[in-house]
């Protein structure tokens, strides 16, 4: 009999999760609906579309791109709340750094413990090269709730409308959504400014000043092998 009841209790408990869970997207779409609406008939984007999403360490910005016609439209641009650590990459559990480099959104998590998350594929097979080799550090997240020990943290408020955005994508058919991120706009005044204060990290961001330059100039996401050399833009 015992254990039936906690049986009862531990359903009871999963469904109740569950109802919030879903109450949670859909109070997201409640609150956003007329709001992303506007937008993308504003920008003459189907709501579907494809995203990207950029983001930049020291000026604590994410881009949300979607896709138009044969190029990307930039749908809109979040104030990160706060970006630990300093600039560079990640390289162990702990270290309060956001990661940089070239990720992709692997899961959704709608009863996050950060109001609602988008999780990223950190550590990827660059990040396994140079980081820790037994701790390299894992669960990094774009999210909400405004608080971060190496994620990208926005507002309750703006997760929602980025969440949706993320899923609709995902429903619309886009398997992986990618996500760059940079320690700065990768400019040549930034470069030579923080290859001063940081040294150690300009090899590593030389190879990615070209993803960003390709996509400033070209409008299109380049297509990247990782090698053992880091990484490398296709033809």
């Amino acid at each position: 009999m015992k254990n039936t009841i906690k049986v009862i209790i531990f359903m009871l408990s999963l469904f109740i999760a569950s109802c919030s869970m879903n109450d949670r997207v859909a109070n997201a779409y409640k609150e956003k609906e007329k709001l992303i609406a506007g937008k993308t008939q504003a920008k003459g984007i189907n709501r579907k579309s494809p995203v990207f999403f950029r983001a930049f360490k020291t000026e604590k910005i994410l881009e949300l791109w979607m896709q138009s016609g044969s190029g990307w439209a930039l749908y809109d641009s979040y104030p990160i709340c706060k970006v630990p650590g300093l600039p560079g990459p990640k390289k162990k559990e702990g270290d309060n750094q956001v990661p940089e480099g070239v990720y992709f959104i692997n899961r959704f998590n709608p009863a996050s413990s950060f109001h609602l998350s988008l999780g990223l594929n950190y550590p990827n097979e660059f990040d396994r090269q140079v980081a820790d080799k037994a701790q390299p550090g894992s669960d990094i997240f774009i999210h909400g709730s405004c608080v971060s020990v190496g994620c990208i943290p926005v507002t309750n408020d703006k997760i929602r409308e980025i969440y949706i955005l993320a899923m609709e994508a995902k429903e619309g058919g886009q398997d992986s959504i990618p996500v760059h991120i940079f320690p700065f706009r990768m400019t040549k005044e930034n470069m030579h400014s923080a290859s001063a204060d940081y040294p150690n990290h300009v090899a590593f961001w030389n190879q990615l000043t070209p993803i960003y330059e390709h996509f400033e100039k070209s409008n299109t996401i380049p297509r990247l092998a990782i090698t053992g050399e880091g990484y490398r833009i296709l033809p």
